[in-house]
């Protein structure tokens, strides 16, 4: 394993963390009254948008998952379809177990939708990335030792961090608190953000820690 391909890992990650803090911050500079709280399905989208568009600027530039072959036009562009019908299908699937776990089922469909995409771009969008529409791909990287590689290893964990990020952000809702950020869902996106984020920074180190017991089997 090189150190440098933990470096590039390394500066991936930290600009995604930087573009969610940039989508936060940011768009209070070109819109009135914007804010994470007041203007929550606004942050949502500008969010996921940001995080997504980056990760596949980064996926295109660092070529983390580069197959020796080379594919057709035609066959990019079924590829790129795929993903697109993955990726909505991910949304309704989030969508549909965010409401099993108690989200309204008629009222704030909106919101439960944006933060089923927001949940999608966490997770779905970089295996789109890194692995492709191959779900058989994405049993083995979730298996246990299933990574192949340090950008895997860093995927497993922001998807993992991002989805009890979202659970845990859950459990300030029901409490008696009268807090403005008990409203569904700005306390599940948020704690959403904040795992993912900590995945972002933890991958990495975690990969380098323990980079001397970590063997990645080609297969």
């Amino acid at each position: 394993m090189r150190g440098a391909e933990i470096r590039r890992l390394l500066a991936a990650n930290l600009l995604c963390a930087v573009s969610i803090v940039l989508a936060a911050v940011g768009p209070a500079f070109f819109l009135d009254g914007f804010s994470v709280l007041g203007t929550h399905l606004t942050w949502l989208c500008v969010c996921s948008v940001s995080v997504g568009t980056l990760n596949i600027i980064l996926h295109l530039v660092l070529k983390p998952s580069q197959s020796p072959k080379r594919s057709s036009f035609a066959h990019k562009i079924s590829r790129f379809l795929k993903c697109c019908i993955y990726f909505f299908m991910s949304c309704i699937l989030f969508h549909a177990i965010i409401v099993l776990y108690g989200a309204p089922l008629i009222e704030s469909v909106t919101e439960t939708f944006l933060f089923a995409v927001l949940l999608s771009t966490f997770t779905t969008l970089q295996c789109l990335c890194l692995l492709g529409p191959n779900i058989q791909a994405w049993i083995r990287v979730f298996s246990k030792n299933g990574a192949m590689s340090i950008w895997e290893s860093s995927l497993q964990i922001t998807s993992v961090c991002s989805i009890l990020g979202a659970w845990f952000g859950a459990f300030p809702i029901p409490l008696d608190w009268d807090r403005p950020w008990q409203v569904w869902p700005i306390s599940c996106s948020l704690g959403a953000t904040f795992g993912y984020t900590a995945g972002l920074i933890i991958a990495p180190l975690w990969i380098h820690w323990n980079r001397k017991q970590i063997t990645y089997k080609s297969r």
